[in-house]
């Protein structure tokens, strides 16, 4: 028997009170999760490989939540998760490997989703057509229409839908950000943004038969297929237009996000982007160096530099962004931020609590919390959300915008009021994809 939403609230608080009275089936941890369940949150989480732990560890840290469900194609990693949530919530999810009967599931309310990028928007496109609420992992999309498709089904489904760009939840970024609306340093104008790793090369990958743990059908889903080769799965697949998005949309997402916040722009007027894989000779097909530049309205700019293969630090960090206006600069990163004038003075500093990793490929922690705290209150009291799809797009549209740029070596003109391409359909062929037959989203 399926039960509606509210049924099952019901169903669950009288079980609860039924199992304590009978003193057996609810031990003391799940009992205090089960107590006030007519606004718990119950999660099924998808990919559980890297990103998904910490979005995980994250609804465990956030109040009255739950995981009922895990899915992944990889049966190794379905059975740590499954032992995570045991130990950590004493809750037994159920395990999924097709993410499409996941969310048919009536006990599910909302779904995290941290897989390959070619997955983020047909996964969100589907748990928002079954009634589930979205937290949604960077990027959003694994091109810009399948982002328009996303608003589309937020919009026809009206579901709640957050772009994991968790920064724009860290109490210090907003502070910034106040800082700068206050004009403390002037009319702002610039936002350098920047990202540095010391990746290895990926080689040459070899064809063979796909490992026993691996449902690497389903992992490609939407994807046009490929054979299995040994350096896919499970992390280089970020760096082959088929899954992934390169650099700019794995990392460069959320600094380019920080500087349009500060700057107050929303879609560029023109992108330039120069680089190019010069590294390492592999199987690597996007760029481990990029110069990106976005022009906006108003004389303000924003430069993204991503340095994948050399980890030189920038104001001794290995990501940030820097916010120049008039009258002064600030320095900002995950961990905090700091202000100077135009002299080099500083001006005020201040630090998160957690000190957080910018090069952890996992991430995770306070700020992570806190993004899945305001999306679970955005559920359940329509609090307003830090990164909403519709925000959140427009900072993933950029990066894509780069790699357009890129890919075709001069710079592209915007039509600011869509953020497609203009006059030039060679570029625009790169807004959607081709899919797998019978694998086309669908609003």
């Amino acid at each position: 028997m399926l039960l509606n939403s509210n049924s099952r609230r019901s169903f669950l608080r009288t079980s609860a009170m039924g199992a304590v009275a009978l003193g057996v089936g609810c031990t003391a941890k799940s009992y205090a999760r089960i107590i006030g369940s007519n606004d718990r949150v119950n999660f099924g989480v998808a990919g559980l490989n890297s990103r998904g732990k910490a979005l995980a560890a994250s609804i465990k840290d956030t109040d009255n939540t739950a995981i009922t469900a895990v899915c992944d194609v990889d049966s190794r990693v379905i059975e740590a998760a499954k032992a995570m949530v045991k130990e950590s919530m004493d809750i037994d999810p159920t395990p999924y490997v097709d993410f499409r009967k996941m969310v048919e599931s009536a006990e599910i309310d909302a779904v995290a989703i941290a897989s390959p990028d070619h997955w983020h928007a047909p996964m969100a496109i589907i748990a928002a057509s079954a009634g589930k609420h979205v937290y949604l992992e960077k990027p959003c999309c694994h091109n810009p229409r399948e982002g328009e498709m996303v608003i589309a089904a937020r919009d026809k489904y009206q579901r709640v839908i957050q772009m994991g760009n968790q920064q724009r939840s860290a109490p210090t970024s907003q502070s910034a950000i106040k800082d700068i609306r206050d004009g403390m340093i002037g009319d702002v104008y610039f936002g350098k943004a920047w990202y540095s790793n010391g990746r290895k090369s990926i080689g040459v990958g070899q064809k063979t038969a796909e490992p026993e743990w691996l449902n690497w059908d389903l992992f490609q889903g939407p994807a046009p297929r490929e054979d299995f080769r040994d350096n896919i799965v499970h992390y280089n697949w970020h760096w082959f237009w088929n899954w992934g998005t390169g650099e700019i949309n794995n990392n460069g997402t959320h600094e380019l996000d920080i500087c349009r916040w500060a700057l107050g722009v929303d879609i560029p007027k023109s992108v330039s982007s120069s680089g190019g894989r010069f590294h390492y000779e592999d199987d690597w097909e996007f760029y481990d160096t990029q110069l990106a530049n976005f022009e906006f309205e108003d004389e303000k700019m924003i430069t993204w530099e991503g340095r994948s293969c050399n980890s030189h630090l920038h104001h001794g960090r290995g990501r940030g962004v820097t916010i120049h206006g008039t009258q002064g600069t600030v320095l900002m990163d995950r961990s905090g931020y700091e202000v100077f004038d135009n002299d080099g003075n500083s001006l005020k500093k201040r630090t998160e609590k957690e000190v957080n990793d910018g090069l952890n490929l996992v991430g995770g922690g306070d700020m992570t919390t806190l993004h899945m705290t305001n999306f679970c209150n955005g559920i359940r009291i329509s609090e307003k959300l830090n990164a909403s799809i519709d925000d959140g797009y427009i900072s993933n549209l950029m990066p894509h915008l780069g790699n357009m740029s890129q890919k075709y070596g001069r710079t592209l003109h915007i039509d600011q009021s869509n953020g497609h391409v203009k006059n030039d359909a060679e570029a625009m062929g790169m807004w959607g994809r081709d899919y797998e037959p019978g694998w086309e989203p669908v609003v």
